[in-house]
């Protein structure tokens, strides 16, 4: 049997995104008759077929999609590993890829860039938020070289670094019923509209450590993907949210909102630097994580305070 190739992989990957042998033949540059051909030979060498007719389309065999799932895999990482090897040849540091699985992180994230790429003048930053629950994968498919995540999944080959603790609270309207509680239960929130981000349902805290352990759910769920429209609603009266403490004392000022604790003890957690067991010796990933640990919330949000008593 011949070696598979990585044009074989690029092939694969380009009539799935293009949707034809046509268009992906436009794409790579070649015409269809010779896509045709390379198609077919890999088919003999394989003994195998890739592809099955249906009706005017292609539809993958068992083989064709295992194939194409070693595409998704190992494409990103040839790929990443060029634009490395360039960077090395001109001379460039290299590119920070971020991924996000925390949504109301991404204000946090922004007063630890400022300070990074000051520090760092020949390191460029790139911020993903498409990785939302799914960033284990593209650590591991080298498709970004840290994720943001308040739920670590702990696996060989990856390093999750605390870098600080936080309390997940219920945000209501200054007018609220909830307001100037010392903490709400489960159950009286069967009568409230919950708002959320949109993100599954047992990947929200909120659900899988307050509410379903209880048998509970709220009346009324919505799904609202900005923090600002999320806490507006909320000051308007319009439902209930869950958000990190320190999030809601940065909106505070502005908005008529008040933070009431999840049950007697509270929803306690940390967010995580997720990185690669080999990256972490880098010098310009190693500093972002130290620069990160010392941009806590909780410490931006005494530094601001100190300010006001001055």
């Amino acid at each position: 049997m011949e070696t598979l190739e990585r044009v074989h992989l690029r092939l694969l990957r380009e009539v799935e995104q293009q949707g034809s042998l046509t268009a992906a033949a436009k794409r790579l540059g070649l015409t269809q008759s010779a896509l045709s051909h390379t198609v077919r030979k890999l088919e003999q060498q394989l003994g195998l077929p890739i592809w099955e007719r249906e009706g005017r389309g292609l539809r993958l065999t068992s083989a064709g999609r295992y194939l194409m799932a070693l595409s998704k895999r190992l494409l990103p990482q040839f790929e990443h590993a060029e634009h490395v090897l360039s960077q090395f040849a001109s001379g460039e540091r290299g590119t920070l890829r971020i991924g996000m699985e925390c949504h109301p992180c991404y204000q946090w994230l922004l007063k630890v860039v400022e300070p990074y790429l000051h520090a760092f003048p020949d390191v460029d930053l790139d911020v993903k938020q498409r990785f939302q629950f799914g960033g284990i994968g593209a650590l591991f498919g080298h498709e970004i070289d840290m994720l943001v995540t308040p739920d670590p999944l702990r696996r060989k080959g990856l390093h999750f670094e605390p870098v600080f603790d936080y309390e997940q609270v219920l945000v209501v309207a200054k007018e609220h019923a909830f307001a100037g509680r010392a903490y709400v239960s489960p159950a009286e929130l069967e009568q409230e509209t919950l708002i959320t981000y949109p993100v599954e349902v047992e990947r929200l805290d909120i659900y899988s450590q307050f509410l379903l352990p209880a048998g509970c759910v709220p009346k009324q769920h919505k799904t609202i993907e900005t923090t600002d429209i999320m806490l507006q609603m909320v000051a308007g009266g319009r439902g209930v949210a869950a958000l990190p403490k320190w999030l809601v004392a940065e909106y505070q000022p502005q908005m008529r909102i008040v933070p009431v604790r999840l049950g007697r003890h509270g929803i306690l957690k940390q967010i995580f630097l997720g990185l690669r067991s080999a990256d972490i010796e880098i010098d310009y990933i190693a500093a972002f994580v130290k620069l990160a640990r010392g941009q806590s919330p909780r410490a931006t949000t005494r530094a601001k305070g100190t300010r006001r008593e001055r």
